[in-house]
């Protein structure tokens, strides 16, 4: 039913906590930029008519990876297949907004620490890159 595939890849070495907030960041960046038509969301109505809004219809796999490295290369892959993703580093945390990113604007690539990774895109090399992946506990 869905040409498309969207997959959150976590960090597990990261506390279940901090990568809760680090998955609910990236999923509200990435649904503002790829839009409500594109991730099929839709309101649910309970019997008695109060709506729960803005649901996807489609399924939102959740995976884990033991390191940062592995998160990095899918974000590589991604960028050359030209899936659409979102990314959440060690640098977006602690204090203000503005220091967070002047952070992570001179951050050295190797002192990145990602947390997770959002990806969308064709079901196929979604499912290519993730394949070896275990689902998040």
């Amino acid at each position: 039913m869905f040409q498309n595939k969207l997959v959150a890849v976590v960090n597990k070495q990261i506390e279940s906590g901090i990568v809760m907030n680090a998955l609910a960041h990236m999923c509200l960046g990435f649904g503002a930029h790829a839009g409500s038509a594109e991730l099929h969301l839709m309101d649910y109505c309970n019997g008695e008519g109060f709506v729960y809004p803005n649901i996807s219809k489609m399924p939102f796999i959740i995976l884990r990876e033991k390191n940062s490295n592995k998160i990095a290369n899918l974000l590589m892959k991604a960028k050359e297949q030209g899936i659409q993703y979102s990314v959440f580093t060690n640098t977006m945390t602690e204090g203000t907004w503005e220091d967070q990113a002047a952070r992570t604007q001179v951050a050295k690539p190797e002192d990145i620490v990602f947390y997770g990774i959002v990806l969308y895109g064709p079901k196929d090399i979604v499912t290519e890159m993730t394949r070896k992946l275990s689902l998040w506990r």
